[in-house]
């Protein structure tokens, strides 16, 4: 029998700790933990993202500041944006909603939030520390699994996972982590050669690729713990993950749900960052 992994509890639980640890700051320095996010155009899912990060950060206390720059603002309109939050002592974190509109460098203009405010986790120097395992700000999604896992008691020490895809994003942070955690790990992807037998070996599997109901039964191990990630639409337009669950969760002995499980955590973990990038500049 499996166990649902409910990423919606554990969100809440982490966001009442988040939550009680903004309140000491606050009373303890006396001044409020602010967060930027940055949205570019009007994408419609990029608004719905954003509007759920402000209403995250009331939640535990943090303090927003949204900035809404239209599909046309230039490379350079964007980058003086974030230089002035760069400089900006009430900001302790940066977030640049993606994708960007086309025309401007995404990679460029990420580059220009501090390592110390890059809450996302995504800058060379936050990667770069992860792969040598030193204290860094982490990509959400990904730390977000792993305190998944640590909460549901789920040992890694020795175990052999498989992360499928290898985006900046989600898998390669991801593989970090799990090899961090003395997992034995391989990486998947588009090119990989006998992916439903290196699959089905896993202890632990996480599905990144973004492609629905990409995993199937004969690709997961009896006992697996299986992590999805993917956020897909099936043949009927109904919300799906990397993961054909009905198929796979009788063999798994941990597994989460898509929507419900590794997504609320996403948000949660760009709270803790937030904090902890306040923390280390006191």
């Amino acid at each position: 029998m499996y166990k649902l992994i409910d990423g919606k509890a554990h969100s809440r639980c982490l966001r009442e700790q988040i939550a009680d640890e903004v309140k000491e700051y606050k009373r303890s320095l006396g001044r409020d933990i602010g967060l930027a996010v940055v949205l570019v155009g009007n994408d419609g899912a990029s608004q719905v993202y954003v509007r759920n990060k402000i209403k995250a950060c009331e939640e535990v206390g943090i303090k927003s500041f949204a900035y809404y720059l239209p599909e046309t603002a230039s490379e350079q309109e964007v980058e003086e944006l974030v230089c002035e939050l760069a400089e900006n002592d009430a900001v302790h974190g940066i977030l640049v909603q993606l994708p960007l509109p086309k025309g401007l460098d995404a990679e460029k203009i990420l580059s220009l939030i501090p390592v110390d405010k890059d809450v996302d986790g995504f800058s060379e120097s936050n990667m770069g520390s992860l792969c040598m395992n030193k204290p860094c700000l982490v990509a959400c999604t990904p730390n977000g699994i792993m305190k998944m896992l640590e909460r549901e008691g789920i040992q890694l020490k020795g175990k052999n996972a498989v992360v499928v895809g290898r985006s900046n994003i989600v898998g390669k942070p991801m593989a970090m982590l799990l090899l961090n955690a003395d997992a034995t790990v391989t990486v998947c992807h588009s090119k990989t050669v006998g992916i439903k037998e290196i699959c089905s070996s896993a202890d632990i599997l996480v599905a990144a690729v973004g492609r629905a109901k990409f995993i199937t039964s004969d690709m997961v191990k009896e006992g697996a713990v299986v992590i999805d990630v993917g956020m897909n639409r099936d043949e009927d337009g109904k919300l799906c993950g990397d993961v054909d669950f009905e198929g796979v969760k009788d063999k798994c002995s941990f597994i989460t749900p898509v929507p419900g499980g590794v997504g609320p955590m996403t948000i949660t973990m760009l709270l803790y960052n937030t904090l902890i990038a306040a923390k280390r500049r006191g």
